[in-house]
C-alpha cells in the first residue's frame, strides 16, 4: 500500500474513525481523572495523558494478538478497572488536596494511563485491522486522532462540573467493562459454566458487566461514606 495512495487514505479514515470510536470511555476517564486537578493543571493532565495513551495504543497494537492471548492479564486488568472505579468516586479531603497541589499531576497521568492500558485490550484488534499490517498507517492514523481525544475529554470535563452524577456513571462505566474483561478472559474458561446456566456469551458478558458496575457503586457509596464519617469532627 502505498503513501498517499486512495487505498491509504481510506484506511487512514478507517483508524482514525475506529479509533474515535472506541475511545469514547477512555475520554470519561481522562476527565474523572483530571477534574479534582487545580485548573491550570487540568489541560496539561488530558493533553499529557491523552498523547501518553496514544503513544501506548500504539505499541499495544503492534503486539495485539500476542498479548490477548495472555492468561490472567484480562483478569489483572479487570481488578485495576474496579480499583480505579471506586477511586474516582472518592471525595478529596483537604490532606488529599495538599497532596493534589503537589504531585497530582503526575497521579492523574498514571490513572489515565494504566486505565487506557487496560480498556484497550480489546479495542487494538479492531484497530490493528484496520491498519492491515502497515506500521506507519498506525501510527499516522492514531496520531491524528490525539486533538480529537483531548477535544472529548475536554467538553466532558466542562459536562462534569456542571452535572456530578455524570461521575457516577463514568465509574459505573469502568465497572462495566471490568465485568466485560473478566468473562473473556482465556483462563478463565466460561464456556461450560455460561452453556449450563443456559447463556450466550454475549449475555454473560452483560450480566458479568452489571455486577461490575453495581460492585464498583456499591463499594464506592460505602467508602465515600466512611472516609465522610472520619472527617467529621468528633
Amino acid at each position: 500500500m502505498e503513501f498517499g495512495s486512495a487505498a491509504f487514505i481510506l484506511a487512514l479514515i478507517q483508524i482514525i474513525w475506529v479509533n474515535i470510536l472506541l475511545s469514547g470511555d477512555n475520554a470519561v476517564v481522562i476527565a474523572l481523572a483530571a477534574r479534582s486537578l487545580p485548573a491550570h493543571q487540568q489541560k496539561k493532565a488530558i493533553v499529557i495523558g491523552s498523547a501518553a495513551a496514544i503513544v501506548m495504543r500504539i505499541v499495544l497494537t503492534l503486539v495485539a494478538a500476542q498479548l490477548l492471548q495472555l492468561p490472567w492479564l484480562k483478569l489483572i486488568g479487570a481488578v485495576l478497572l474496579l480499583y480505579i472505579g471506586i477511586s474516582l468516586l472518592l471525595p478529596e479531603g483537604e490532606e488529599d488536596e495538599g497532596k493534589l497541589a503537589k504531585d497530582g499531576l503526575m497521579a492523574a497521568i498514571r490513572t489515565i494511563l494504566i486505565a487506557d492500558l487496560v480498556m484497550s485490550l480489546d479495542n487494538v484488534i479492531a484497530v490493528a485491522a484496520a491498519a492491515m499490517g502497515n506500521t506507519v498507517l498506525l501510527v499516522l492514523g492514531l496520531a491524528i486522532s490525539i486533538p480529537l481525544v483531548i477535544f472529548g475529554s475536554t467538553l466532558l470535563l466542562k459536562v462534569i462540573e456542571r452535572f456530578p452524577l455524570i461521575v457516577w456513571l463514568g465509574a459505573a462505566l469502568l465497572g462495566f467493562i471490568a465485568g466485560e474483561l473478566f468473562v473473556n478472559d482465556p483462563a478463565l474458561h466460561t464456556e461450560a459454566l455460561e452453556a449450563s446456566m443456559g447463556l450466550t456469551h454475549h449475555a454473560a458478558e452483560i450480566g458479568a458487566g452489571i455486577l461490575g458496575a453495581v460492585i464498583v457503586l456499591v463499594v464506592g457509596k460505602i467508602m465515600m461514606s466512611r472516609r465522610r464519617s472520619s472527617d467529621q469532627p468528633a
